[in-house]
């Protein structure tokens, strides 16, 4: 036996690592037996009974392309379904981008939003000259993980505010006026997260003349179009803005929850330039990024996908049962509001009828976090951040009674 591998493994000093904040929820949440368990962790939609849910839409595309005896399994290009990146560009940037018309936009198919910002970081790192990347406080656990990972220097600015439970507008102007000239920003299109805390339109605006009249570059996360506010359009506003100018950014895109796609691991990642002669040199450079790191992507998504976006009649079908989703989010918003206040919870809860999007950032502490897993079984990231998306009508009262207990027994 090897004196310096006891176990006689050659990895046998490997530190055992941590679980994932956010997916180790789950797994707490999956030993715990209580009947009125609820896990809030998670962002991944359910239903009014607490199921999964495939869209209706996305069943009949899968069929039409079952039933096609055409089709086959052969590798994607590259940068994936042409067909595919072409629609997704257009999703996010309209259907009459002056870019898109002037062929200035570079779109690769990524594997959903991860992939997507990965790939972006990537090609940055080894060919942009600003290689620090500002993102927001708080932002999404893997954010800061992707960045650096790819070879980014990772720095903040500030986002939110605890005491408003609102947007800390003028501190992100602050930060934003004083991060170097040519600095990449992240920005999360619509319905931020942790916090559902999102610019105005106007505020969008004085984020844009500050970040062009600096040269800064801005990479937008779009992982909830049209599951935000219902409406495809309105939730690509502060992206189509940044394009109106002429100027320059990237846009990631994911089709896990607008589509309910989660598993299939679809999304794409659009780099909008000054000319097409420059965006066809990037796209070259983003095969190279993409190549060494899994050679193409999977058919079967974007598939779907673009089955649905080049058809009038599924693509109505879709926006009709994207909006019910939103919908139902926003009502459970609604309804956790009004049930906190028939129960005269202390405090000011109107900030969840403020947010938008999947999550709501309740602003509990970590002890109250724990209190209401360890004596009700509500399961959430111990920022307090929930899942409006895995609440019902049927979970609300007793989330609002853990809610209740929290705050008056753990200030």
């Amino acid at each position: 036996m090897n004196s310096q591998h006891p176990d006689g493994s050659v990895f046998s000093n490997v530190v055992r690592a941590p679980e994932d904040p956010i997916l180790g929820v789950t797994v707490a949440y999956n030993k715990d037996t209580s009947p009125i368990k609820l896990n809030l962790g998670v962002g991944a939609y359910r239903t009014e009974e607490g199921k999964p849910l495939v869209l209706n839409v996305v069943r009949r595309a899968e069929q039409l392309l079952v039933n096609d005896p055409s089709r086959v399994k052969e590798y994607l290009p590259i940068v994936g379904l042409a067909e595919f990146n072409k629609l997704s560009a257009k999703l996010i940037l309209g259907a009459d981008s002056p870019a898109i018309r002037e062929n200035r936009v570079a779109t690769v198919q990524g594997l959903s939003g991860t992939g997507s910002l990965r790939i972006g970081a990537e090609f940055l790192a080894r060919h942009y000259y600003e290689r620090t990347i500002y993102i927001p406080v708080p932002t999404w656990g893997n954010h800061p993980k992707i960045f650096t990972i790819a070879g980014l220097a990772v720095k903040t600015y500030r986002y939110y505010d605890p005491e408003t439970r609102g947007l800390d507008f003028k501190g992100l102007l602050e930060d934003l006026g004083a991060a170097p000239s040519g600095a990449v920003v992240l920005l999360h299109a619509c319905a931020h997260n942790p916090t559902g805390v999102d610019p105005t339109l106007e505020q969008w605006e004085q984020i844009r003349q500050l970040m062009r009249s600096k040269g800064l570059l801005p990479f937008f996360d779009s992982a909830y179009q049209g599951f935000a506010s219902g409406s495809l359009d309105a939730d690509a506003q502060s992206v189509r803005m940044f394009v109106a100018d002429g100027g320059e950014c990237l846009a990631a895109q994911s089709y896990a929850k607008n589509m309910g796609l989660y598993g299939e691991r679809v999304g794409a990642l659009s780099i909008v330039l000054k000319t097409a002669d420059v965006a066809s040199k990037v796209e070259s450079q983003l095969k190279l990024v993409i190549r060494p790191m899994y050679s193409n992507p999977p058919i079967h998504g974007a598939s779907i996908v673009a089955t649905i976006l080049k058809d009038s009649d599924m693509y109505k079908e879709w926006t009709v049962e994207l909006k019910a989703m939103a919908d139902r989010i926003i009502s459970m918003r609604q309804l956790l509001f009004d049930t906190l206040r028939e129960r005269g919870t202390p405090g000011d809860w109107s900030h969840i009828i403020k947010q938008i999007g999947m999550f709501t950032f309740t602003g509990l502490n970590t002890e109250q976090v724990a209190f209401m897993t360890k004596e009700y079984h509500i399961y959430m990231t111990s920022d307090g951040r929930i899942s409006m998306a895995g609440l019902s009508s049927r979970t609300v009262p007793h989330l609002a009674d853990a809610i209740h207990a929290a705050v008056t027994r753990i200030p």
